[in-house]
């Protein structure tokens, strides 16, 4: 069949041929080696083909040897950032990459689609266009599932291509989430510290953000019952984490990760210790030296080396103060249980919080990372209600652990859409639910030009305040708007002002009257 003058362009090894088989998808346009020649009797010599070494796919030559799971498509829905496409495509088969890159798009389109609604959706929207050919059946989802699960070494491939973009002064924060697993035969599956009182079973979902980003460059599922302390080192070891400053979550001891901090120079840690910590009281990190500037809040600080070469900074925040200790005394009134020196002892930690890093930080800075972590939570609950990925439906050990892989792919996607409705401030006058369930309204002809204009009568029962967020989305061209007319006296022309002959000087002269 007829290949495009676009592929064949396409830079590939020498002495290779680009063929189309007619099948729309990652494998459409096979790279083949010329394998020899022919003799034809009475005639010249023909060009023999050979065996297949790559694809060309998504405009790039890719090589078979090189490709483990995942595709590239030429564009996605809502601006999805081109590295991250890159990153699967180092690890992944195209055909799959089609697949994964679909199921976590339309997760993120339609967060309670169900496996089985998965196909359907696909067929009526832009994904079939972007990722063509991806098998979505319930069975090959399902394969597709127990694979990514079973193969750990593309899935850390992938982590550490993404970690590998972090630079070495971002700030990563690790923290992780319990998602409710009800499956009888899931070994992650089990009963938390929290989980007991609610009383079912959950698996531990450990994600590792980039603050200065914000968005997450890699994860990893632990078993519900599993402690911080063993999972965080696992973490950082499973996904060769090696630069940057883990912002952790309280109580969470630095001496467990010992180890994994001393063979990775530039891997440094800042997390709050409990308020009760003797350290507290020995350094007198309660005599506040200073008030921290540049900050909309009136926070005190103060500083000090400790043994080791760590550094404890203590702050109090007069905000939180005053709302702890109403918090407090409102408990003690509807309890009548009101203790003075209890009182007092408490008082003395209200709005206070104390670091403790490997690093020599400036006041300012470390309290700067540290509140920013607050972003964490937002994504947390970004993804438990808006993604509604807040459980699992997976049975199987593998099949949770490759479901929660795509779920990562989608949460991805979900941090870059908010990044980008934030910058042009549409967050500000509405939802992110309410944005994306505008966006849902914009139909589009499926034989459109590859970049829309608003006016290119290619949309479909579109409405007005959809085109206004699809062009401050920079998803639409707006429509030009007339050039508008300034108002008052139109400036004179400089040409005829100069050229235009003088008016005489002086007042002209009376012609006499005529005699009588």
């Amino acid at each position: 069949m007829h290949v495009p003058a676009d592929i064949r362009s396409v830079a590939r090894p020498k002495n290779t041929i680009v063929d189309n088989n007619g099948k729309p998808g990652p494998n459409q346009y096979p790279v083949r080696e010329r394998a020899g020649i022919t003799y034809v009797a009475g005639g010249n010599p023909k060009p023999r083909n050979g065996r297949v070494i790559g694809h060309i796919v998504g405009h790039k030559y890719v090589p078979l040897n090189d490709i483990r799971d995942f595709a590239v498509p030429d564009m996605l829905s809502y601006a999805v950032s081109s590295d991250l496409l890159d990153d699967l495509l180092a690890v992944y088969r195209p055909e799959a990459a089609y697949a994964i890159l679909a199921i976590a798009s339309l997760r993120v389109i339609k967060p309670t689609i169900s496996d089985q609604r998965i196909a359907t959706h696909y067929k009526r929207t832009f994904i079939s266009v972007f990722y063509p050919g991806a098998a979505l059946s319930q069975n090959s989802i399902s394969k597709l599932l127990q694979e990514l699960g079973q193969d750990g070494g593309k899935r850390k491939a992938f982590y550490e291509r993404r970690m590998a973009a972090v630079e070495a002064g971002h700030h990563v924060a690790i923290d992780g989430m319990l998602k409710q697993d009800t499956s009888t035969v899931n070994d992650l599956s089990n009963f938390s510290y929290k989980s007991r009182v609610k009383g079912r079973k959950e698996i531990s979902a450990l994600y590792a953000y980039d603050l200065e980003r914000m968005e997450p460059v890699c994860a990893e599922v632990f078993p519900g019952n599993s402690i911080d302390p063993s999972s965080y080192s696992a973490f950082i070891q499973d996904n060769n984490i090696r630069s940057g400053i883990i912002v952790a979550d309280k109580g969470f001891p630095p001496s467990k990760i010992k180890e994994e901090l001393t063979g990775r120079p530039y891997l440094q840690y800042l997390t709050p210790i409990k308020r009760n910590d003797i350290r507290i009281e020995n350094n007198g990190m309660l005599q506040f030296e200073g008030v921290l500037i540049g900050i909309d809040r009136q926070v005190l600080y103060k500083k000090a080396e400790i043994k080791g070469s760590h550094f404890l900074y203590a702050y109090k925040d007069t905000g939180k103060y005053a709302i702890e200790e109403s918090t407090f005394l409102t408990r003690v009134r509807l309890k009548d249980s009101f203790n003075q020196d209890r009182y007092e002892h408490k008082r003395e930690t209200f709005g206070v919080i104390v670091l403790e890093s490997d690093q020599d930080l400036a006041p300012e800075v470390a309290y700067q990372c540290y509140d920013d972590r607050w972003k964490l939570e937002l994504v947390f609950r970004r993804y438990k209600n808006d993604e509604c990925l807040d459980r699992t439906s997976a049975q199987g050990d593998f099949s949770a652990i490759g479901s929660e892989f795509i779920n990562f792919i989608s949460t991805v996607i979900t941090c870059r859409l908010l990044s980008r409705a934030r910058l042009c401030g549409l967050l500000k006058e509405m939802t992110y639910g309410d944005l994306m369930d505008d966006l849902s309204e914009a139909w589009r002809k499926i034989d459109a030009p590859e970049n829309p204009k608003t006016d290119d009568g290619c949309w479909v029962h579109t409405l007005i305040t959809a085109f206004d967020e699809l062009e401050r989305l920079d998803l639409s061209q707006p429509i030009p708007k007339p050039v508008q007319k300034k108002r008052g006296r139109p400036r004179k022309n400089l040409e005829e002002v100069v050229n235009k002959p003088k008016r005489p000087r002086g007042r002209p002269r009376k012609n006499p009257l005529p005699d009588a």
